[in-house]
């Protein structure tokens, strides 16, 4: 959409002027005499702003103001005062006006203050385009954000497992989302209404692991004084989770493997079996095949839970969702501190996406609950990779251009004028980089 300045004056000597300062600096403008004409080219997403003569024959343009601010009250509407006018200055910035301009104003002025709105009003459309697209989702895309190729292959493989009971491996580094993956299954299978149970492997004790995972009867060990369900038994019916399932040690590895094949436990230190309805996730952060090969991890139970294999992305694997993920991450943070939601502009989305990100998206949101809280993103220091100059400079522009094409929707106009550069030298950008504007809209 094409930025507009509508100028609303009943003097038509001041219209023309200003409409031609506002020309000659290449600004786009429409003029009007009378306000409820301009008002009528108002509406939510329009994408410019008003500025108005406050003294005015029938609509003048305190009223302007109010209207405009009703049907979005982000728009931005500048006002021009006589001479004197300082209390009526004052009551329109109480009303919402964006700034105000005095008669008789600098033409140099008029620009400065027209820019500085236009750019504002632009950066409001930009994020709630944005906020939008993460809104517009359906359960599975809400949770695993992104249009890279690899996000979107995973959102399919996630989509055909979910309505089934298979039991599932998710594997890939820290920080990637494998418990977000494993939830989003959930939430997209018949089993969505039942319990979620999450098990970190690596976090259960060790003496206590197998009471922990099967539960015991009163009197099974020394101050084993009452009954205890198992982890397992709390999930019946639901989904249970094996986070960091290669922590576990081999003897208790055994034991799972009979409770993942029989779909029964028996507590310790009784003989009731018991039967589970459940699905198993489990997640490991380094390969498996690995750990078998270096006898650390039973090659049946890998092969019991290896029926479907899904990888969790780094985000080294898919930059251009960085932008799009950190506006989903910041929208979180802002829920969660019951913070406003901050506007947030191409440069720092820029930044964002050409950062390295070692711990992935746990990293990634630890930046958006800063940025959300006022404070620096730059507190983790970023290393530089390996690549060569020429590398990095292409992974550079490529990051820069779809953080800007993220901003803006897609639309190529405004990302070419963003990035200053011609039409032509954004294609050949696009075209060189393998992007696609339609997955930025």
């Amino acid at each position: 959409m094409t930025e507009t300045i509508l100028f609303v004056d009943d003097e038509e000597e001041l219209l023309i002027a200003a409409s031609q300062t506002l020309k000659l600096a290449d600004l786009p403008v429409t003029t009007f005499s009378e306000a409820e004409l301009a008002l009528n080219k108002v509406a939510r997403d329009f994408p410019g702003i008003v500025v108005s003569d406050i003294r005015m024959p029938n609509m003048d343009g305190m009223t302007l103001l109010r209207r405009a601010l009703e049907i979005d009250p982000a728009l931005p509407v500048i006002l021009i005062t006589g001479n004197g006018d300082v209390e009526l200055a004052v009551e329109a910035m109480r009303a919402g006006a964006y700034d105000f301009l005095e008669k008789p104003y600098n033409p140099a002025h008029l620009i400065e203050v027209v820019r500085r709105a236009l750019d504002k009003r632009r950066l409001t459309l930009e994020n709630r385009l944005l906020r939008n697209q993460v809104g517009s989702r359906d359960a599975i895309e809400a949770r695993l954000i992104g249009r890279s190729s690899v996000m979107v292959r995973l959102r399919e493989q996630v989509r055909a497992v979910a309505a089934t009971d298979a039991d599932i491996l998710v594997q890939g580094e820290t920080g990637t989302g494998k418990e977000v993956i494993a939830r989003a299954i959930h939430r997209a299978s018949a089993r969505q209404t039942k319990p979620f149970v999450h098990i970190n492997c690596a976090a259960l004790p060790k003496d206590l692991v197998e009471s922990e995972l099967f539960g015991h009867v009163s009197g099974a060990f020394a101050g084993a004084v009452k009954s205890r369900f198992g982890k397992l038994e709390h999930g019946r019916g639901g989904t249970i989770f094996l986070d960091a399932i290669d922590c576990l040690e081999m003897n208790v590895q055994a034991k799972f493997l009979q409770a993942i094949q029989s779909r029964q436990i028996t507590p310790l230190g009784s003989n009731e079996i018991i039967d589970l309805d459940v699905r198993f996730i489990a997640a490991s952060k380094e390969p498996l095949d690995k750990a078998v090969a270096e006898e650390r991890f039973r090659d049946d139970l890998f092969y019991r839970l290896n029926v479907v294999t899904l990888y969790a992305p780094p985000l080294s694997a898919r930059r251009d969702d960085i932008p799009q993920l950190f506006m989903h991450l910041i929208a979180e943070a802002a829920t969660r501190y019951r913070c406003p939601m901050p506007e947030v502009d191409s440069q720092t989305l820029s930044k964002m996406a050409t950062g390295t990100w070692l711990g992935n998206v746990r990293e990634l949101r630890n930046a958006a609950d800063r940025y959300v809280l006022g404070l620096s993103v730059d507190e983790d220091d970023q290393i530089i990779s390996d690549q060569s100059l020429a590398e990095r400079m292409n992974t550079h522009e490529r990051a820069i251009i779809s953080a800007t094409l993220a901003a803006h929707g897609g639309a190529l106009k405004p990302t070419y004028e963003t990035l200053g550069v011609s039409r032509k030298a954004l294609y050949e950008k696009m075209q060189k980089h393998g992007l696609d504007r339609e997955n930025f809209s």
